[in-house]
């Protein structure tokens, strides 16, 4: 059952609708004028066409024929991440699936997939958030070829997703499905790989024991198990309605994967404007479907990555958002799902306690989600409160669970883990940031305590070796921002900052960089603009100033007189520019927006 709509988000909804009208209604009166051109392939020539079909073999008759649903396929396929391993198979089963269901199926194109897992700490990483702009530019280039009725989506981890969307939206006038691949099966317990990596930092386990640990929790195919920027992203599809109802978490490999695989590739085809049911990608990413992906992402405690990509997602499709949206919905939607690190349990474990649908179902119920959106299922976001279940082979849907199996892992929305979402907005006189408080711990809410300024991570870890870390303090990391050096993930300070906070030291960090989604015990001001390298407050900040955290009171300040009156620092980020690929980014650095617009490129 759906209640009104709780007047918070009805409020933040129709701010955003006002904010967006002007950009909103370009976008929608150029998509508007693309679907009216008809089916795409009609407008190629024969020698187009002749080029497009040389080699798709039995398909090839059909296609020139032009009658049926033409699918394309954007795949994010490679080997090196767990998570899209199983997508190698996924083209040919496609392409046999949509010739079952009446259409023909091409791969038009391959997107780069990094794994920030293996870039952690390392040069690498300085390339990660502007991937999702080359995905966005890689995906767009795959679908220029305008031979498509509908495409295929198949993408999952930390910045595929977001990229992907990007370039669904700019071709929001074709129909689009994610189709996920699932998490892999669960490992070692998150609590025990996390016990081994900080017992690493102090000395006290073998590089042994930690390759054993890291080895036993990231074993197979399928996104890492935690809830951090992978699993959320397919949070985020099925909460605005681009995934199949139940499609995210069901493992690789199994009947029921590729059974949602199968589904997902014939309802690709029904949704054309060759039918009677077209579902354009453009129509289903509006303002109504990024705010029930922000309450999807505060209900579950997710990664603080979307805070970054969201935007960027909502810009390509001509819907504005600003962080005090994020600010505002998390303060009215309650914490109902405790999944490491913010809890014990991984994702499957979430899957089992009810997982999405009915987490659904009772944000339905308590008027916090939009019901009266357009998805890839259908007409009402009450659809994915069903889940999927094999008969005979086929996907069959009932309705999901009305009780969490597991209260200890998902409550309901009367009874939550916390009466809010847990991520909040900071501004002061350092400028805005965010920090997510759903993993950290009351007492550790509020953090006054003088600054430690580094300009690279590195520096914060060789000084821990020294031993320098004797009392309370803000680490303060600076020129991590996406001019400086791309706005790297900073997760590998976690278990330091871990180590020294289980000594009974208060400590937090602040930067213009990014921490991981598997990151949160530890309070961190983070993504903070103006950033320093444009000249920001946290330029100008010196060691032993007194710093002021209050996550309570959505505050960040800097309390020592004359903060204003100092010249900011301008130090050499010459060693950012060159190695790994760094230098072929420089248009980026220099072109690139502020963190809280989605710190893109291309949008």
């Amino acid at each position: 059952m759906t209640a009104p709509l709780h007047p918070t988000i009805a409020r933040v909804t129709a701010r955003i609708r006002a904010r967006s009208a002007e950009s909103r209604a370009a976008y929608l009166e150029r998509m508007g004028r693309a679907a009216a051109a008809g089916p795409v392939r009609a407008h190629l020539s024969c020698s187009n066409q002749a080029h497009a079909y040389a080699a798709s073999g039995t398909d090839k008759v059909a296609l020139a024929e032009g009658r049926q649903p033409h699918l394309g396929i954007v795949t994010a396929y490679n080997d090196m991440l767990s998570a899209h391993q199983p997508y190698e198979d996924y083209p040919a089963q496609i392409r046999a699936a949509a010739r079952r269901a009446g259409a023909t199926a091409q791969v038009a194109g391959g997107v780069p997939a990094m794994c920030d897992g293996v870039t952690q700490g390392q040069p690498g990483m300085e390339l990660s958030l502007f991937s999702r702009d080359v995905i966005a530019l890689s995906a767009g280039i795959a679908m220029s070829h305008n031979c498509f009725d509908a495409a295929l989506w198949l993408g999952v981890c930390d910045k595929i997703v977001p990229g992907l969307v990007m370039a669904a939206a700019t071709f929001g006038h074709v129909p689009a499905v994610f189709v996920p691949a699932g998490p892999m099966v669960s490992g070692i317990g998150n609590d025990e790989k996390a016990r081994v990596r900080n017992a690493f930092a102090e000395g006290k386990a073998t590089r042994e024991d930690l390759m054993a640990a890291e080895m036993a929790s990231y074993h197979g195919p399928g996104t890492c198990t935690f809830y951090g920027t992978a699993n959320t992203n397919q949070m985020l599809m099925e909460f605005m309605g681009l995934h199949l109802p139940g499609a995210t978490f069901v493992n690789p490999g199994t009947p029921l994967r590729e059974a949602l695989t199968e589904s997902a590739v014939a309802r690709a085809g029904e949704i054309t404007a060759l039918g009677n049911d077209y579902r354009p990608a453009g129509a289903i990413l509006d303002e109504r479907a990024y705010v029930n992906g922000i309450v999807g992402l505060m209900a579950t405690g997710g990664s603080t990555n979307l805070v970054l990509h969201m935007p960027a997602m909502a810009r390509a499709s001509g819907v504005i958002l600003d962080l005090e949206d994020f600010d505002e919905i998390s303060g009215a939607v309650p914490l109902m799902a405790r999944v490491y690190p913010n809890g014990l349990a991984d994702v499957n474990h979430f899957h089992a306690a009810g997982g999405l649908q009915y987490l659904i179902r009772e944000l339905l119920a308590a008027g916090l989600l939009h019901e009266d959106v357009k998805t890839v299922a259908g007409d009402g976001l009450s659809l994915y409160t069903r889940e999927p279940e094999l008969r005979a082979g086929a996907v069959h849907y009932r309705e999901g669970p009305r009780e969490s199996l597991n209260e200890r892992i998902l409550r309901p929305a009367q009874d939550p883990f916390a009466a809010t979402g847990g991520l909040r907005q900071l501004t002061g006189n350092l400028g805005r940031a965010v920090i997510k408080i759903s993993a950290v711990a009351p007492g550790r809410h509020v953090t006054e305590a003088p600054a430690r300024v580094f300009h690279d991570q590195e520096e914060v870890k060789a000084a821990f070796r020294r031993g320098e870390f004797t009392s309370d303090m803000v680490v303060v990391l600076r020129f991590q921002g996406p001019q400086a050096n791309g706005m790297p993930e900073l997760h590998s300070l976690t278990p330091i900052l871990s180590v020294l906070q289980d000594r009974g030291m208060k400590v937090a960090l602040v930067t213009d960089g990014r921490m991981s989604g598997a990151s949160g015990k530890v309070p961190a001001a983070i993504h903070l603009s103006p950033e320093a390298s444009r000249g920001g407050p946290l330029a100008r900040l010196r060691d032993g100033d007194l710093l002021r955290l209050d996550a309570a009171a959505g505050t960040l300040s800097c309390l020592t007189p004359g903060l204003d009156q100092r010249a900011a620092v301008t130090p050499d980020l010459s060693a950012n520019e060159h190695g790994i690929g760094r230098e072929l980014f420089a248009a980026f650095r220099r072109n690139v927006g502020d963190a809280g617009d989605g710190a893109a490129v291309v949008v």
